[in-house]
């Protein structure tokens, strides 16, 4: 994990609001999937004439929809970031994503996490920033 860059400060609290509801992004990309796989658009938008550019078989109008829908794309690039960062780090660092994090409701402290993996609170914060940073780096956030 490195840390070449500085991140802003603002970048850093919404990658952590990105980990905290990381659960519920997961079920709005599933819910995002469902409702573009199985609504029903059979509204025209090509008022005034003309062909249609879009595929007619509706597995190709799908799989089309799927791939550029901007909102999913977007919401399955920091899902995938944190799991791909989240899968390569150390046992105790997952622990400690999962204690600070994902644990609902949050009742620890710095000092609480840090005690339950036998670390100071200024690793345990030390961690953290190395995670978020990594998490940065993979979605080429700067």
């Amino acid at each position: 994990m490195t840390t070449a860059t500085k991140l802003k400060k603002a970048t850093f609290k919404h990658i952590e609001s990105e980990l905290y509801s990381y659960k519920e992004t997961l079920k709005e990309i599933e819910q995002l999937r469902k409702d573009i796989m199985f609504c029903n658009e059979n509204e025209d938008e090509n008022t005034g004439g003309g062909r249609n550019n879009l595929p007619s078989s509706p597995t190709e109008r799908i799989a089309t929809r799927l791939t550029t829908h901007k909102r999913l794309n977007q919401l399955e690039e920091v899902a995938n970031a944190i799991q791909k960062v989240y899968t390569g780090i150390p046992a105790d660092y997952q622990k400690l994503v999962r204690l600070r994090y994902w644990t609902k409701p949050q009742t620890l402290t710095w000092d609480g996490i840090a005690d339950k993996l036998f670390i100071t609170s200024r690793t345990a914060q030390r961690w953290r920033d190395e995670i978020i940073y990594s998490i940065a780096e993979v979605i080429g956030w700067r």
